[in-house]
């Protein structure tokens, strides 16, 4: 039996714990927890639902995404995976897998769990940053099972600001990869060197030169510590993606227009992606192996949801054309299905 208790955020959210048992990677018991939102006196049963996916340090807070998909119909839900944000507990490296295949399990569970609250018959996934890379992987195991993506309800993914490379010059990517995976072999908690940078949180967070409050606790301004084990699970599955992926839906996927790298907060970095090379983004989103639509947005920040006015207006404008096209694209297979089996 599931029981939702009332959620950190407030009227109309609520969250699940789903547990997972002990940890593959030694860290104890683990668990994820599933958010919904449900509009007060909206007693309606949505035909459609979102399942939303953060990225690395990272939990959902978003309340503005959920309230815009609940206006359209949708019932909202956003998972906090393990040892991340609501999911995190004591004794518990933040974020850290060894595998990111572990998280299927969590996501399977979250999966069933929506379609039970819902009428299963239609689920858009969404997945910022790292929960980019993560999404499409799982999709793909999911596509290579007996009735695919298709016979689980699954109609399309929103990637906001994939990882689906690793950003720096190339020998970051082949000589350091080599390191990363020498290292993470065998001292995977180790954190990596000189990857705490407080940029990107302080042009979010309302104390520092942002807009967004969220819990620093679960979301840093200088990030979670990175370790050799949990990157060398990245790069993994960077290399899977590289090789080509069949996701079993169509994709849509939004980033800024440029990026712009800093030490420091300044204020150029919030107009720009200041974590990920948006140019890698656009080289790797074809290996998604499904329809894909690529949208730059400008002035967007790394989460494009997170930006200041204008391109977060031009980001949710460009989510709505899609979902459109999206609810089209539906109906016509529907009918070709329907025309096939007469």
């Amino acid at each position: 039996m599931t029981t939702w208790v009332p959620d950190v955020l407030g009227d109309g959210y609520q969250q699940l714990t789903i547990p997972l048992g002990t940890d593959p990677d030694g860290e104890g018991e683990v668990d994820a927890t599933l958010v919904r939102y449900q509009p007060p006196g909206d007693a309606a049963r949505a035909t459609r639902a979102v399942l939303y996916i953060h990225g690395f340090t990272d939990y959902f807070f978003q309340k503005h995404l959920a309230e815009h998909f609940a206006a359209q119909g949708y019932a909202f839900f956003a998972l906090d995976l393990r040892k991340c944000g609501r999911s995190l507990k004591p004794g518990h490296t933040a974020h850290y897998v060894s595998d990111l295949a572990l998280y299927d399990a969590e996501l399977n569970e979250a999966l069933r769990i929506v379609n039970a609250e819902t009428d299963g018959s239609e689920l858009l996934l969404m997945a910022h940053s790292t929960g980019g890379l993560i999404a499409p992987l799982w999709l793909d195991r999911l596509q290579r099972r007996p009735g695919g993506t298709a016979g689980l309800g699954i109609a399309g993914i929103v990637l906001n600001s994939p990882w689906f490379d690793l950003q720096g010059p190339p020998m970051v990517r082949s000589v350091g990869t080599a390191a990363i995976d020498a290292v993470g072999r065998v001292s995977a908690k180790t954190v990596i060197p000189g990857t705490g940078l407080p940029t990107y949180g302080s042009s979010l967070h309302v104390s520092a030169n942002g807009e967004w409050d969220y819990n620093l606790d679960w979301k840093p301004l200088s990030g979670c510590p990175i370790t050799f084990g949990w990157m060398r699970a990245v790069r993994a599955g960077h290399a899977q993606l590289h090789r080509g992926l069949d996701i079993g839906v169509p994709a849509l996927v939004l980033r800024s227009k440029k990026s712009q790298f800093a030490k420091s907060y300044n204020p150029s970095v919030d107009i720009a992606d200041s974590v990920l090379d948006v140019r890698q983004i656009a080289r790797w989103a074809g290996c998604l192996g499904d329809r894909t639509t690529i949208v730059p947005i400008d002035g967007a920040r790394h989460d494009v949801f997170l930006s200041t006015e204008k391109p977060l207006a031009a980001a949710f404008s460009e989510l709505d054309l899609w979902l459109e096209w999206l609810e089209g694209h539906l109906a016509a297979d529907a009918d070709i299905t329907q025309e096939t089996a007469q």
